[in-house]
């Protein structure tokens, strides 16, 4: 399928568009977001990436949106981990609260072009070397190992509490004047005559250089699913837009996710399978069969679609299982004694 550059074009000033206008309505009015309003953003967001898939598919073919689908929730869910990572990053940056709107909105439109940069190389390698889904699914085969191996060496949640700053933020600590404390939710303020960055220029920097390490999962992932780079871009782009509001909905609810890791590993394996089956089927490796394709199953998109949701609504069922099994575990509280005359 042939993308018209007109697409693009309008697509990506759509998307500006949405950050903008969440940045506007949102942003310059600092302030803490209530349950029911990341509920009902999220809401809107999930509503307008069904609109597009459902657009797409009668604009094109059902199979292209069914692509779409698969791409999106894989990326929503793979996504949800990377909400641990930015809660790890806010705290350890004490952002304030009237300020981490702001600072997720502009780390995850960092990720978003990251991810723009990735995509474009990843289309350019497949394009050149077919056989690059032999790396891609053994990377993903990896990936799903070392998150339960991850996991099974974990405690307290199964997450490493410990946030490593990356090394872009300690040059720009180096070449920048800082201010040492912050400054509302100001990027850059005057001091003694002098221009110097806030401390939140560091965390914006700190979430949108750390999605680079998700990306390297995420994209491969999502390019088992389909090969058309725009599809890849949309369902980055329509994942990653409404993730700053998830983050206020399910901030106190993420670890309750007990088995979101081994859910993760599942989809990940099971698209690095797909990935190598693929690549064995449309062999191009001379020492290989003599450069011939496998006679191998594929597998449909909408199989994948359905072993993606089914994964993820098992994670739910059985993590939401394991919490009430902990909380009727626990001992109750002694009972006070009963006061004498």
């Amino acid at each position: 399928m042939v993308i018209h550059t007109a697409v693009w074009v309008v697509s990506i000033l759509v998307i500006l568009g949405v950050i903008c206008l969440d940045f506007v309505l949102h942003v310059r009015r600092p302030h803490v977001p209530s349950l029911r309003e990341s509920a009902t953003w999220i809401s809107i967001y999930v509503t307008l990436s069904c609109l597009f898939g459902v657009g797409l598919g009668l604009a094109t073919d059902w199979g292209l949106a069914g692509q779409f689908f698969a791409g999106y929730v894989t990326e929503q869910s793979l996504s949800l981990d990377n909400l641990f990572i930015f809660l790890l990053i806010i705290t350890k940056f004490r952002v304030p609260k009237e300020a981490e709107q702001k600072v997720l909105l502009v780390g995850i439109s960092l990720a978003l072009v990251f991810r723009f940069a990735f995509i474009l190389v990843g289309a350019a390698i497949i394009a050149r070397l077919s056989a690059v889904f032999y790396l891609f699914g053994a990377f993903l085969l990896y990936t799903a190992v070392k998150l339960v191996i991850d996991q099974a060496k974990a405690t307290g949640g199964g997450h490493d509490d410990e946030y490593k700053e990356p090394k872009l933020v300690g040059l720009l600590r180096r070449w920048l004047r800082t201010t040492p404390d912050y400054v509302g939710d100001r990027v850059v303020a005057r001091q003694e005559g002098k221009l110097h960055v806030t401390p939140l220029l560091m965390v914006m920097v700190a979430i949108g250089s750390t999605d680079i390490l998700f990306a390297m999962d995420s994209i491969p992932a999502i390019f088992g699913l389909t090969r058309e780079p725009y599809i890849v871009f949309m369902a980055n782009a329509c994942a990653l837009l409404g993730l700053r509001q998830i983050y206020f909905l399910i901030e106190g609810l993420i670890e309750r996710l007990v088995y979101l890791p081994q859910g993760l590993s599942i989809i990940l394996a099971f698209i690095g399978v797909k990935l190598i089956l693929e690549a064995l089927h449309a062999n191009e490796l001379p020492f290989l069969n003599g450069g011939e394709g496998f006679p191998v199953p594929e597998i449909s998109i909408s199989v994948s679609l359905g072993v993606i949701v089914a994964t993820l609504a098992g994670v739910v069922v059985a993590s939401r299982v394991k919490t009430i099994r902990d909380a009727r575990s626990k001992p109750s509280p002694p009972a006070p004694d009963a006061e004498t005359d």
